[in-house]
């Protein structure tokens, strides 16, 4: 518990957020502040003494601001191990007094990538003097507090107070502290070998030779898929306006878990692929309905009257604002364990709240590409998305799948059986295809008016998805239309859908066998469309 006052402060920030009562804090506690650049021009402009570096060292700021804190006079008063005769002997001969306090954030790297700044611009953001002061002071940390965000003020401010940070505080700091210089290198160097393409596989592919990020803990969970297995949820710190399902706002409700992330995960992605009012139903991964409707309540109940016994209990999204007439219906007609939606009004969250004392209530921002994009756990890399699924030993990456103006567009597929579907029909078509990418493969997926009427999904072949699809629509599948995620190796899966009276098909095509599937189509009278792209969803 041994306390270090602080006597003596270095503060050096890109982001002044909380930079004035801070200094003043200090100043009341009779800090001495030593400051570099605008830091200084901003504790000045509030009324607070500072001593700018250039005064401690006397060597002027230069290089438009490149050197400004790269000095023994600075550097020495960071790293001097005071518990050790020799370096403050050294101190006092070189007449240079020790930091017990650093105050530092670095230059906005990640965020000028994002912007889509020149290349030139980016390397201007590459701080130098700022993660040397982090690094410094956290080795030394037996003698240095550092400080790398606004968030830590108020527990400086009580440090003070105290009488300085405790040996364990101090740690603590520093552990922060080497993590944010890590993800800052991360972040610079993931941009490097993507920007420059060093080797020659990837300046032929597009795919960096090395990659790396760091992933913060935001919390522990009660535990993973099943009891005996320990699990933590961690999120990706980025400027991007997509944080994914891990920065959703919990608004209500008990502690999500392992199972209700992942859930919550696929729904977000099911609902948000739709530009229209969009409601998903999701159970372990899969859709129990989807729909679109004239409102956001409209489309629950046409999803929800996909499959209402699997849907009980499962994990609601919901691409619009949730309002009381949503509300309203989800506590009178079914049961959700999660809703996730970009916001509630203040209606539909009395009566979720008053209904269900324990339901999770995520607020949830759409990605960039809602409307048009599969999203899950990815992030912005230039203009692609990237998708990471770890293997055993090894890192699968791919680019997102995300709808595109060629093969996903109506207007782009070949007709290749039956009649031109009409204007309804072909309106149903596109929603079943878009829909069924939210369904694991092997996917086949039944709609009719905006909303899916059976899904099979997950099946080891074509044939018993087309079954289990047709089974769950019952005598919905008459007149429906049909969507499947890839195409049909052989006609006997189509032939199912057929039988039970489905009367439009879209698939990818590309099978050997096309042509025995479109024979089996012009037989039984279905018309049949052609995308040339597949949506597998493993």
């Amino acid at each position: 518990m041994t306390r270090i006052p602080i006597r003596r402060a270095l503060i050096s920030v890109y982001d002044k957020t909380g930079l004035a009562d801070l200094a003043r804090g200090l100043h009341d506690h009779g800090v001495q502040i030593v400051s570099t650049g605008t830091t200084a021009k901003t504790i000045e402009q509030a009324g607070i003494p500072v001593t700018k570096v250039e005064d401690l060292t006397g060597f002027p700021e230069c290089l438009d601001g490149r050197v400004k804190t790269l000095h023994p006079g600075v550097h020495a008063g960071l790293l001097a191990d005071l518990a050790n005769p020799a370096h403050e002997q050294q101190l006092k001969d070189l007449g240079i007094e020790p930091f017990q306090l650093l105050v530092s954030n670095l230059y906005p790297f990640q965020r000028t990538v994002a912007t889509g700044a020149k290349d030139d611009e980016v390397i201007e953001q590459i701080d130098i003097g700022g993660p040397a002061m982090v690094r410094a002071a956290s080795k030394n940390h037996a003698s240095v507090a550092v400080v790398t965000s606004p968030i830590q003020y108020a527990e400086t401010r009580h440090a003070l107070a105290a009488g300085g940070f405790t040996a364990e505080e101090r740690r603590r700091l520093a552990a922060v502290a080497f993590a944010h210089t890590a993800a800052y290198d991360v972040a610079i160097a993931s941009w490097f070998a993507s920007a420059y393409a060093p080797d020659e596989t990837a300046r032929e592919t597009g795919w960096p030779d090395v990659t790396a990020a760091v992933w913060e803990r935001k919390e522990v969970l009660r535990y993973g898929e099943n009891p005996h297995q320990q699990a933590a949820l961690y999120f990706f710190r980025t400027d991007a306006a997509d944080t994914g399902i891990a920065g959703a706002d919990v608004l209500h409700g008990l502690a999500m878990s392992y199972n209700n992330y992942v859930d919550a995960d696929a729904a977000r992605r099911a609902a948000y692929d739709f530009g229209e009012p969009c409601v998903a139903i999701i159970k372990h991964s899969n859709p129990c309905g989807i729909a679109i409707g004239t409102d956001i309540a409209d489309a629950y109940a046409k999803a929800l009257a996909c499959d209402p016994l699997s849907a009980y209990g499962g994990v609601v999204a919901a691409n619009a604002a949730v309002t009381g007439a949503l509300a309203t219906r989800m506590t009178s007609e079914s049961s959700a364990d999660v809703v996730i939606a970009p916001d509630y009004d203040a209606k539909a969250l009395e009566i979720l709240t008053r209904k269900w004392r324990n339901i999770r209530l995520l607020r949830c921002a759409p990605p960039a590409s809602a409307g048009g994009g599969r999203n899950g756990d990815s992030r912005d890399r230039s203009a692609k998305r990237i998708e990471f699924r770890q293997v055993s030993g090894g890192l699968l990456m791919q680019s997102a799948d995300q709808i595109d103006a060629g093969g996903d567009d109506p207007q782009g597929w070949e007709l290749k059986a039956g009649a031109a579907a009409d204007a309804a029909t072909l309106t149903d078509l596109a929603f079943a295809w878009r829909a069924c990418r939210a369904v694991k493969s092997n996917a086949i997926l039944l709609a009719s008016g905006g909303a899916s009427v059976g899904v099979g999904m997950g099946q080891v072949n074509r044939v018993d998805s087309a079954r289990l699809a047709v089974a769950r629509a019952g005598n919905r599948a008459a007149g429906s239309v049909a969507a499947s995620d890839a195409y049909f190796p052989f006609p006997d899966g189509f032939e199912i859908l057929a039988e039970a009276g489905v009367r439009a098909v879209v698939e990818p095509g590309g099978s050997r066998r096309d042509d025995t599937v479109v024979a089996a189509a012009q037989a039984a009278g279905v018309t049949l469309y052609f995308t040339g792209v597949r949506h597998f969803y493993h």
